[in-house]
Protein backbone atom coordinates (compact mmCIF):
# COMPACT_ATOMS: atom_id res chain seq x y z
CA UNK A 1 0.00 0.00 0.00
CA UNK A 2 1.22 3.68 -0.96
CA UNK A 3 2.02 5.92 2.00
CA UNK A 4 0.19 9.30 2.34
CA UNK A 5 3.30 11.05 1.34
CA UNK A 6 4.11 8.86 -1.47
CA UNK A 7 0.97 9.57 -2.77
CA UNK A 8 1.07 13.45 -2.25
CA UNK A 9 4.65 13.11 -4.30
CA UNK A 10 3.36 11.05 -6.84
CA UNK A 11 0.23 13.75 -7.58
CA UNK A 12 2.75 16.55 -7.34
CA UNK A 13 4.85 14.51 -10.45
CA UNK A 14 2.25 14.07 -12.30
CA UNK A 15 0.96 17.73 -12.23
CA UNK A 16 4.90 18.57 -12.83
CA UNK A 17 5.23 16.37 -15.78
CA UNK A 18 1.92 17.94 -17.26
CA UNK A 19 3.02 21.20 -16.87
CA UNK A 20 6.52 20.85 -18.08
CA UNK A 21 6.17 18.75 -21.09
CA UNK A 22 4.44 21.50 -23.05
CA UNK A 23 7.31 23.40 -22.23
CA UNK A 24 9.89 21.02 -23.48
CA UNK A 25 7.52 20.60 -26.80
CA UNK A 26 7.46 24.06 -27.34
CA UNK A 27 11.47 24.32 -27.08
CA UNK A 28 12.09 20.94 -28.62
CA UNK A 29 10.03 20.79 -31.80
CA UNK A 30 9.16 17.54 -33.45
CA UNK A 31 11.76 15.74 -35.23
CA UNK A 32 12.40 18.19 -38.20
CA UNK A 33 12.35 17.57 -41.83
CA UNK A 34 16.27 18.52 -43.44
CA UNK A 35 16.89 20.11 -46.71
CA UNK A 36 20.53 20.05 -47.52
CA UNK A 37 21.33 22.69 -50.37
CA UNK A 38 25.20 22.85 -51.65
CA UNK A 39 26.16 25.35 -54.32
CA UNK A 40 29.13 24.22 -56.52
CA UNK A 41 32.38 26.33 -56.25
CA UNK A 42 30.34 29.51 -54.47
CA UNK A 43 32.85 31.04 -52.57
CA UNK A 44 32.01 33.35 -49.26
CA UNK A 45 32.15 36.60 -50.71
CA UNK A 46 29.40 35.44 -53.89
CA UNK A 47 26.59 36.60 -52.11
CA UNK A 48 25.00 40.01 -51.24
CA UNK A 49 24.59 39.85 -47.77
CA UNK A 50 28.61 39.16 -47.63
CA UNK A 51 29.22 42.27 -49.11
CA UNK A 52 29.13 41.47 -53.15
CA UNK A 53 29.19 44.98 -54.79
CA UNK A 54 26.90 43.43 -57.50
CA UNK A 55 25.58 39.78 -57.21
CA UNK A 56 22.10 39.50 -56.85
CA UNK A 57 21.01 36.53 -54.22
CA UNK A 58 17.59 37.63 -52.67
CA UNK A 59 16.73 34.45 -51.24
CA UNK A 60 19.96 33.76 -49.66
CA UNK A 61 20.33 36.97 -48.18
CA UNK A 62 17.00 36.78 -46.42
CA UNK A 63 17.55 33.50 -45.23
CA UNK A 64 20.71 35.17 -43.77
CA UNK A 65 18.69 38.18 -42.37
CA UNK A 66 15.66 36.03 -40.68
CA UNK A 67 17.46 32.68 -39.73
CA UNK A 68 20.56 32.02 -38.33
CA UNK A 69 23.69 33.02 -40.76
CA UNK A 70 27.26 31.26 -39.98
CA UNK A 71 30.10 33.68 -40.42
CA UNK A 72 32.97 31.38 -40.13
CA UNK A 73 31.64 27.95 -41.95
CA UNK A 74 34.58 26.34 -43.72
CA UNK A 75 34.23 23.10 -46.43
CA UNK A 76 35.77 20.15 -44.97
CA UNK A 77 37.62 20.51 -48.03
CA UNK A 78 38.89 22.77 -50.52
CA UNK A 79 37.53 20.96 -53.84
CA UNK A 80 34.66 19.06 -54.76
CA UNK A 81 34.27 15.55 -53.92
CA UNK A 82 36.49 16.16 -50.61
CA UNK A 83 33.71 18.59 -49.33
CA UNK A 84 30.85 16.11 -50.23
CA UNK A 85 32.58 12.89 -48.34
CA UNK A 86 33.08 15.01 -45.44
CA UNK A 87 29.31 16.26 -45.21
CA UNK A 88 27.74 11.82 -45.87
CA UNK A 89 30.42 10.48 -43.54
CA UNK A 90 30.87 13.18 -40.82
CA UNK A 91 34.63 11.96 -41.47
CA UNK A 92 37.21 13.82 -42.87
CA UNK A 93 38.04 13.07 -46.38
CA UNK A 94 40.91 11.16 -46.37
CA UNK A 95 39.76 8.26 -43.99
CA UNK A 96 38.00 7.23 -46.82
CA UNK A 97 40.58 7.92 -49.80
CA UNK A 98 38.80 10.90 -51.33
CA UNK A 99 41.74 12.66 -51.77
CA UNK A 100 40.63 15.04 -54.61
CA UNK A 101 37.88 15.79 -56.84
CA UNK A 102 36.62 12.53 -58.82
CA UNK A 103 37.59 10.27 -55.98
CA UNK A 104 35.31 7.91 -54.59
CA UNK A 105 33.94 7.02 -51.61
CA UNK A 106 34.42 3.15 -49.94
CA UNK A 107 31.45 1.54 -49.78
CA UNK A 108 32.06 0.77 -46.14
CA UNK A 109 31.86 3.89 -44.92
CA UNK A 110 28.25 4.67 -42.77
CA UNK A 111 25.96 6.83 -44.77
CA UNK A 112 24.58 9.58 -43.52
CA UNK A 113 21.18 8.78 -45.43
CA UNK A 114 21.73 5.77 -43.64
CA UNK A 115 21.05 6.96 -40.41
CA UNK A 116 18.17 9.16 -41.31
CA UNK A 117 16.93 5.78 -43.09
CA UNK A 118 16.84 4.29 -39.13
CA UNK A 119 15.67 7.44 -37.99
CA UNK A 120 12.97 6.83 -40.05
CA UNK A 121 13.26 9.92 -42.90
CA UNK A 122 12.34 9.52 -46.94
CA UNK A 123 15.86 9.95 -47.98
CA UNK A 124 16.21 11.38 -51.72
CA UNK A 125 19.41 12.83 -53.78
CA UNK A 126 18.96 15.60 -56.15
CA UNK A 127 22.21 16.90 -58.51
CA UNK A 128 25.49 16.91 -58.11
CA UNK A 129 27.04 13.07 -56.42
CA UNK A 130 30.40 13.16 -57.48
CA UNK A 131 31.71 10.54 -54.79
CA UNK A 132 31.38 7.45 -57.23
CA UNK A 133 29.43 6.94 -60.10
CA UNK A 134 25.71 7.18 -60.16
CA UNK A 135 25.07 3.94 -62.09
CA UNK A 136 22.87 0.72 -60.62
CA UNK A 137 25.75 -1.18 -59.88
CA UNK A 138 28.27 1.39 -58.53
CA UNK A 139 29.14 0.57 -54.72
CA UNK A 140 28.84 3.88 -53.69
CA UNK A 141 25.95 5.41 -55.46
CA UNK A 142 23.41 7.03 -53.56
CA UNK A 143 21.38 4.62 -53.24
CA UNK A 144 24.65 2.71 -51.57
CA UNK A 145 24.75 5.34 -49.51
CA UNK A 146 21.04 5.41 -47.99
CA UNK A 147 18.98 7.52 -50.24
CA UNK A 148 15.72 6.09 -51.28
CA UNK A 149 15.70 8.01 -54.75
CA UNK A 150 17.76 9.85 -56.94
CA UNK A 151 18.19 12.32 -59.66
CA UNK A 152 21.86 12.73 -60.31
CA UNK A 153 24.89 13.44 -61.98
CA UNK A 154 28.54 11.92 -61.75
CA UNK A 155 30.13 15.16 -61.62
CA UNK A 156 28.85 18.73 -62.66
CA UNK A 157 26.35 19.98 -65.25
CA UNK A 158 24.88 23.08 -67.21
CA UNK A 159 21.79 24.09 -68.53
CA UNK A 160 19.84 20.92 -70.08
CA UNK A 161 21.81 18.40 -67.96
CA UNK A 162 21.94 14.50 -68.75
CA UNK A 163 20.87 12.68 -65.42
CA UNK A 164 20.58 9.22 -63.84
CA UNK A 165 17.47 8.70 -62.19
CA UNK A 166 18.25 5.97 -59.59
CA UNK A 167 20.83 4.58 -61.13
CA UNK A 168 18.77 4.00 -64.60
CA UNK A 169 20.37 5.11 -68.39
CA UNK A 170 21.48 8.78 -68.14
CA UNK A 171 18.31 10.89 -69.53
CA UNK A 172 18.50 14.48 -70.73
CA UNK A 173 16.20 17.55 -69.24
CA UNK A 174 15.61 20.86 -70.77
CA UNK A 175 15.77 23.59 -68.78
CA UNK A 176 17.81 25.35 -66.10
CA UNK A 177 19.50 23.02 -63.88
CA UNK A 178 18.79 24.45 -60.44
CA UNK A 179 15.35 24.84 -61.09
CA UNK A 180 15.28 20.87 -63.03
CA UNK A 181 16.75 19.40 -59.34
CA UNK A 182 14.57 21.72 -57.18
CA UNK A 183 11.30 20.62 -59.21
CA UNK A 184 12.14 17.16 -58.67
CA UNK A 185 13.05 17.51 -55.17
CA UNK A 186 9.50 19.09 -54.78
CA UNK A 187 7.92 16.03 -56.03
CA UNK A 188 9.90 13.87 -53.52
CA UNK A 189 8.61 15.83 -50.64
CA UNK A 190 5.06 15.89 -51.67
CA UNK A 191 5.06 12.27 -52.00
CA UNK A 192 7.19 12.03 -48.54
CA UNK A 193 3.70 14.22 -47.07
CA UNK A 194 1.44 12.23 -48.65
CA UNK A 195 3.74 8.81 -46.68
CA UNK A 196 3.20 10.86 -43.69
CA UNK A 197 6.99 10.43 -43.48
CA UNK A 198 9.45 13.34 -42.41
CA UNK A 199 11.72 13.96 -45.42
CA UNK A 200 15.99 14.31 -45.57
CA UNK A 201 16.57 16.27 -49.07
CA UNK A 202 20.06 16.51 -50.24
CA UNK A 203 20.20 19.15 -53.43
CA UNK A 204 23.65 19.51 -54.24
CA UNK A 205 23.74 22.39 -57.31
CA UNK A 206 25.63 21.94 -60.75
CA UNK A 207 26.11 25.90 -60.36
CA UNK A 208 28.32 28.07 -59.97
CA UNK A 209 30.59 25.70 -61.29
CA UNK A 210 32.67 26.16 -64.73
CA UNK A 211 32.07 26.21 -67.70
CA UNK A 212 28.87 28.58 -67.48
CA UNK A 213 25.54 28.71 -69.01
CA UNK A 214 22.35 30.63 -68.14
CA UNK A 215 19.80 32.05 -69.03
CA UNK A 216 18.96 35.16 -70.99
CA UNK A 217 16.87 37.05 -68.72
CA UNK A 218 20.00 36.12 -66.02
CA UNK A 219 22.41 37.06 -68.13
CA UNK A 220 20.58 40.24 -68.46
CA UNK A 221 20.68 41.38 -65.06
CA UNK A 222 24.92 41.45 -65.24
CA UNK A 223 24.88 43.25 -68.46
CA UNK A 224 26.41 46.77 -67.02
CA UNK A 225 29.44 45.37 -65.23
CA UNK A 226 32.22 48.21 -64.89
CA UNK A 227 34.68 48.38 -67.41
CA UNK A 228 36.85 48.46 -64.62
CA UNK A 229 36.10 44.87 -62.82
CA UNK A 230 37.20 41.99 -64.34
CA UNK A 231 39.38 43.50 -66.97
CA UNK A 232 42.08 40.38 -67.29
CA UNK A 233 41.92 37.26 -69.21
CA UNK A 234 41.35 34.04 -67.58
CA UNK A 235 41.49 30.52 -68.39
CA UNK A 236 38.41 28.23 -68.11
CA UNK A 237 36.37 25.75 -70.04
CA UNK A 238 34.60 26.24 -73.81
CA UNK A 239 31.01 25.20 -73.22
CA UNK A 240 31.36 24.46 -77.19
CA UNK A 241 34.76 22.70 -77.60
CA UNK A 242 35.07 21.20 -73.60
CA UNK A 243 38.61 22.26 -74.36
CA UNK A 244 40.58 25.21 -72.81
CA UNK A 245 40.16 28.79 -73.47
CA UNK A 246 41.01 32.29 -72.83
CA UNK A 247 38.43 35.04 -72.12
CA UNK A 248 37.70 38.58 -70.62
CA UNK A 249 37.32 37.48 -66.75
CA UNK A 250 34.48 40.25 -66.75
CA UNK A 251 32.17 38.27 -69.45
CA UNK A 252 33.02 35.19 -67.62
CA UNK A 253 31.84 36.92 -64.26
CA UNK A 254 28.77 37.87 -65.84
CA UNK A 255 27.75 34.37 -66.49
CA UNK A 256 29.01 33.13 -63.41
CA UNK A 257 26.90 35.80 -61.74
CA UNK A 258 24.08 34.82 -63.31
CA UNK A 259 24.22 31.42 -62.42
CA UNK A 260 24.22 32.10 -59.29
CA UNK A 261 21.35 34.24 -59.23
CA UNK A 262 19.49 31.53 -61.03
CA UNK A 263 20.26 28.74 -58.09
CA UNK A 264 18.88 31.52 -55.56
CA UNK A 265 15.68 31.86 -57.68
CA UNK A 266 15.30 28.14 -57.11
CA UNK A 267 15.91 28.26 -53.82
CA UNK A 268 13.22 30.56 -53.45
CA UNK A 269 11.00 28.56 -55.36
CA UNK A 270 11.18 25.75 -52.47
CA UNK A 271 11.10 27.61 -49.79
CA UNK A 272 8.16 29.23 -50.97
CA UNK A 273 6.15 25.82 -51.97
CA UNK A 274 7.37 24.52 -48.52
CA UNK A 275 4.86 27.63 -47.11
CA UNK A 276 2.39 26.53 -49.53
CA UNK A 277 2.56 22.94 -47.73
CA UNK A 278 2.50 24.43 -44.02
CA UNK A 279 5.79 22.15 -43.72
CA UNK A 280 8.25 25.37 -43.90
CA UNK A 281 7.96 26.09 -40.16
CA UNK A 282 9.26 22.58 -38.67
CA UNK A 283 11.86 22.13 -41.81
CA UNK A 284 15.37 22.62 -41.47
CA UNK A 285 16.82 23.90 -44.89
CA UNK A 286 20.57 24.63 -44.96
CA UNK A 287 22.62 26.09 -47.55
CA UNK A 288 26.62 26.07 -48.06
CA UNK A 289 29.29 25.95 -50.72
CA UNK A 290 31.88 23.08 -51.13
CA UNK A 291 35.13 24.84 -51.40
CA UNK A 292 35.97 28.37 -51.89
CA UNK A 293 35.64 30.60 -55.26
CA UNK A 294 37.70 29.27 -58.46
CA UNK A 295 41.21 30.44 -59.52
CA UNK A 296 38.98 32.39 -63.19
CA UNK A 297 36.53 34.04 -60.66
CA UNK A 298 38.69 35.74 -58.14
CA UNK A 299 37.06 39.28 -58.06
CA UNK A 300 35.93 40.61 -55.07
CA UNK A 301 37.51 37.49 -52.37
CA UNK A 302 38.95 39.04 -49.33
CA UNK A 303 41.05 36.34 -48.37
CA UNK A 304 43.94 34.70 -49.19
CA UNK A 305 43.98 32.17 -51.83
CA UNK A 306 41.31 30.27 -53.93
CA UNK A 307 39.38 27.11 -54.40
CA UNK A 308 42.38 23.74 -53.54
CA UNK A 309 44.07 26.09 -50.89
CA UNK A 310 43.86 25.45 -47.26
CA UNK A 311 43.96 29.59 -46.93
CA UNK A 312 40.82 31.01 -45.91
CA UNK A 313 40.11 31.93 -49.68
CA UNK A 314 40.08 28.47 -50.84
CA UNK A 315 37.36 26.91 -47.20
CA UNK A 316 35.43 29.60 -46.28
CA UNK A 317 32.43 29.16 -47.88
CA UNK A 318 28.88 30.93 -46.82
CA UNK A 319 26.21 29.37 -45.04
CA UNK A 320 23.18 29.85 -43.37
CA UNK A 321 20.07 27.59 -42.20
CA UNK A 322 16.41 28.60 -41.54
CA UNK A 323 14.15 26.17 -39.04
CA UNK A 324 11.30 28.71 -38.01
CA UNK A 325 10.56 25.84 -35.25
CA UNK A 326 13.60 26.32 -33.51
CA UNK A 327 15.11 29.49 -34.73
CA UNK A 328 12.49 32.14 -33.45
CA UNK A 329 14.70 35.18 -33.65
CA UNK A 330 17.18 35.88 -36.39
CA UNK A 331 21.48 35.24 -35.58
CA UNK A 332 24.35 35.82 -36.69
CA UNK A 333 27.13 33.31 -35.45
CA UNK A 334 30.90 33.76 -35.62
CA UNK A 335 31.63 30.17 -34.11
CA UNK A 336 33.66 28.13 -36.10
CA UNK A 337 32.24 25.31 -37.81
CA UNK A 338 32.57 23.18 -41.01
CA UNK A 339 30.93 20.64 -43.14
CA UNK A 340 31.83 17.44 -41.12
CA UNK A 341 29.71 18.99 -38.54
CA UNK A 342 26.15 18.71 -40.74
CA UNK A 343 26.75 14.85 -40.10
CA UNK A 344 26.96 15.31 -36.57
CA UNK A 345 23.97 17.70 -35.67
CA UNK A 346 21.63 15.39 -37.70
CA UNK A 347 22.44 12.63 -36.25
CA UNK A 348 21.77 14.45 -32.96
CA UNK A 349 18.74 15.69 -34.15
CA UNK A 350 17.35 12.64 -35.15
CA UNK A 351 18.53 10.96 -31.78
CA UNK A 352 20.68 8.64 -33.93
CA UNK A 353 23.66 7.13 -32.08
CA UNK A 354 27.42 8.32 -33.84
CA UNK A 355 29.01 5.32 -35.50
CA UNK A 356 32.16 3.64 -33.62
CA UNK A 357 34.64 5.02 -35.97
CA UNK A 358 36.55 8.54 -35.50
CA UNK A 359 34.30 11.51 -36.12
CA UNK A 360 35.84 14.82 -37.25
CA UNK A 361 32.14 16.94 -36.82
CA UNK A 362 30.43 18.65 -33.77
CA UNK A 363 26.62 18.91 -33.16
CA UNK A 364 25.76 22.22 -33.40
CA UNK A 365 22.47 21.77 -31.53
CA UNK A 366 24.11 23.99 -29.03
CA UNK A 367 24.69 26.67 -31.39
CA UNK A 368 20.91 26.93 -32.32
CA UNK A 369 19.59 28.10 -29.06
CA UNK A 370 23.29 29.95 -28.11
CA UNK A 371 24.73 27.72 -25.71
CA UNK A 372 27.77 27.03 -27.85
CA UNK A 373 30.02 29.99 -28.24
CA UNK A 374 33.28 28.76 -29.21
CA UNK A 375 34.49 25.59 -30.69
CA UNK A 376 35.90 22.93 -28.33
CA UNK A 377 38.25 21.42 -30.72
CA UNK A 378 40.14 22.60 -33.56
CA UNK A 379 39.52 21.85 -37.19
CA UNK A 380 41.80 20.09 -39.55
CA UNK A 381 42.43 20.74 -43.03
CA UNK A 382 44.39 19.24 -45.46
CA UNK A 383 44.93 18.21 -48.78
CA UNK A 384 46.97 14.86 -48.09
CA UNK A 385 50.21 12.93 -48.99
CA UNK A 386 50.53 10.07 -51.17
CA UNK A 387 47.43 9.94 -53.22
CA UNK A 388 48.54 7.41 -55.43
CA UNK A 389 51.33 4.92 -53.36
CA UNK A 390 53.56 2.87 -55.85
CA UNK A 391 52.13 -0.23 -56.75
CA UNK A 392 48.78 0.43 -54.72
CA UNK A 393 45.85 -1.72 -55.69
CA UNK A 394 42.71 -0.45 -56.73
CA UNK A 395 39.99 0.00 -53.47
CA UNK A 396 37.22 -1.18 -56.17
CA UNK A 397 37.35 -3.01 -59.46
CA UNK A 398 37.73 -0.60 -62.48
CA UNK A 399 34.77 -1.18 -64.10
CA UNK A 400 32.83 -0.08 -60.36
CA UNK A 401 34.07 3.08 -60.90
CA UNK A 402 33.20 4.05 -64.60
CA UNK A 403 31.11 7.39 -64.78
CA UNK A 404 28.04 7.53 -67.48
CA UNK A 405 26.84 10.83 -67.49
CA UNK A 406 28.77 12.81 -69.61
CA UNK A 407 29.39 17.14 -69.08
CA UNK A 408 30.71 19.92 -71.05
CA UNK A 409 34.85 19.35 -69.79
CA UNK A 410 36.93 16.97 -71.32
CA UNK A 411 39.23 14.90 -69.45
CA UNK A 412 42.75 14.52 -70.84
CA UNK A 413 41.53 11.65 -73.27
CA UNK A 414 38.86 13.49 -74.71
CA UNK A 415 36.24 11.64 -72.53
CA UNK A 416 33.08 13.48 -71.50
CA UNK A 417 32.00 11.52 -68.77
CA UNK A 418 34.65 10.61 -65.25
CA UNK A 419 35.64 7.43 -64.27
CA UNK A 420 36.96 7.52 -60.30
CA UNK A 421 39.56 6.32 -58.20
CA UNK A 422 40.31 4.64 -54.81
CA UNK A 423 43.04 2.86 -52.85
CA UNK A 424 44.09 0.40 -50.62
CA UNK A 425 47.35 2.13 -48.26
CA UNK A 426 48.89 -0.81 -46.31
CA UNK A 427 50.90 0.67 -44.43
CA UNK A 428 51.81 4.45 -43.16
CA UNK A 429 55.22 6.18 -44.31
CA UNK A 430 56.48 9.83 -43.38
CA UNK A 431 55.87 10.62 -46.83
CA UNK A 432 52.04 10.25 -46.12
CA UNK A 433 52.22 13.47 -43.78
CA UNK A 434 53.13 16.23 -46.42
CA UNK A 435 51.12 18.75 -48.78
CA UNK A 436 49.12 21.64 -47.66
CA UNK A 437 47.64 21.12 -44.21
CA UNK A 438 46.03 23.66 -41.46
CA UNK A 439 45.08 23.37 -38.00
CA UNK A 440 41.82 26.03 -36.74
CA UNK A 441 41.33 27.02 -33.03
CA UNK A 442 39.09 29.44 -32.15
CA UNK A 443 41.69 32.32 -32.54
CA UNK A 444 44.72 31.26 -34.68
CA UNK A 445 45.43 29.02 -38.04
CA UNK A 446 48.00 27.38 -38.10
CA UNK A 447 49.16 26.86 -42.26
CA UNK A 448 52.13 24.08 -43.44
CA UNK A 449 52.92 24.40 -46.80
CA UNK A 450 49.96 26.01 -47.82
CA UNK A 451 51.90 27.64 -51.10
CA UNK A 452 55.34 27.01 -52.75
CA UNK A 453 58.03 27.81 -50.52
CA UNK A 454 55.86 28.89 -47.49
CA UNK A 455 57.03 26.13 -44.80
CA UNK A 456 54.97 27.13 -41.52
CA UNK A 457 53.02 29.81 -40.82
CA UNK A 458 50.64 31.37 -38.20
CA UNK A 459 47.73 33.51 -38.63
CA UNK A 460 45.43 35.31 -36.06
CA UNK A 461 42.43 35.07 -37.91
CA UNK A 462 39.97 36.84 -36.18
CA UNK A 463 42.33 39.86 -36.18
CA UNK A 464 43.42 39.04 -39.19
CA UNK A 465 40.95 37.34 -41.63
CA UNK A 466 43.02 37.93 -45.02
CA UNK A 467 46.24 36.32 -43.19
CA UNK A 468 48.22 38.66 -44.18
CA UNK A 469 50.82 38.82 -41.60
CA UNK A 470 52.51 35.74 -40.05
CA UNK A 471 52.86 36.11 -36.67
CA UNK A 472 54.87 32.65 -35.60
CA UNK A 473 58.01 34.13 -34.57
CA UNK A 474 55.91 36.34 -31.94
CA UNK A 475 54.06 33.24 -30.82
CA UNK A 476 56.00 29.96 -31.23
CA UNK A 477 54.74 27.93 -28.20
CA UNK A 478 51.50 28.29 -29.68
CA UNK A 479 52.57 27.39 -33.47
CA UNK A 480 54.39 24.41 -31.67
CA UNK A 481 51.08 23.18 -30.06
CA UNK A 482 49.17 23.27 -32.77
CA UNK A 483 51.65 21.34 -35.11
CA UNK A 484 51.48 18.59 -32.12
CA UNK A 485 48.02 18.35 -32.59
CA UNK A 486 47.92 18.50 -36.26
CA UNK A 487 50.17 15.77 -36.79
CA UNK A 488 48.39 13.77 -33.88
CA UNK A 489 45.11 14.32 -36.06
CA UNK A 490 46.83 13.50 -39.29
CA UNK A 491 48.14 9.75 -37.58
CA UNK A 492 44.09 9.14 -37.09
CA UNK A 493 43.20 10.02 -40.27
CA UNK A 494 45.88 7.89 -42.02
CA UNK A 495 45.02 4.78 -39.23
CA UNK A 496 41.19 5.03 -40.59
CA UNK A 497 42.87 5.01 -44.62
CA UNK A 498 44.38 2.22 -43.99
CA UNK A 499 41.23 0.56 -43.41
CA UNK A 500 41.39 -0.06 -39.54
CA UNK A 501 37.53 1.35 -38.90
CA UNK A 502 36.40 -1.01 -41.00
CA UNK A 503 38.01 -3.73 -39.39
CA UNK A 504 35.78 -6.23 -36.61
CA UNK A 505 32.48 -4.25 -37.96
Amino acid sequence: MRSPLLSTLLAVAVVAVAFVTPQLQAQSPAKPNVVLLMGDDHGWDETAYNGHPYLKTPVLDQMARTGLRLNRFYSGGSSCSPTRATIITGRHHLRSGVFNPGWSTRPEEIGLAKIMQQAGYATGHFGKWHLGPVKADSPTNPGAMGFDTWLSHDNFFELDPVMSRNGGAPEKFKGESSEIIIAEAIKFINQAKKDGKPFFVVVWFGSPHEPYQALPKDLALYDNLPATFGARQVSLTSNETGGVVNRLQRDVLRERFAEITAMDRSIGQLREHLGQEKLRENTLLWYIGDNGTPQEAVATVPFRGWKGAVYEGGIRVPAVIEWPARLRQPRVSDVNTVSSDIFTTLCDLAGQPLPKRPIDGLSLVGLFDGRMTSRPTPIGFWNGGEARPAGAKPYLAPEAQVGTTPLAKLDPEGRATRNFLNFHYSEIKESDFGRARALLDNQYKLVINGGQGTGKELFDVRADPAEKNNVIAAHPDIAAKMEQQLRAWQQSVLTSLTGADYRGN
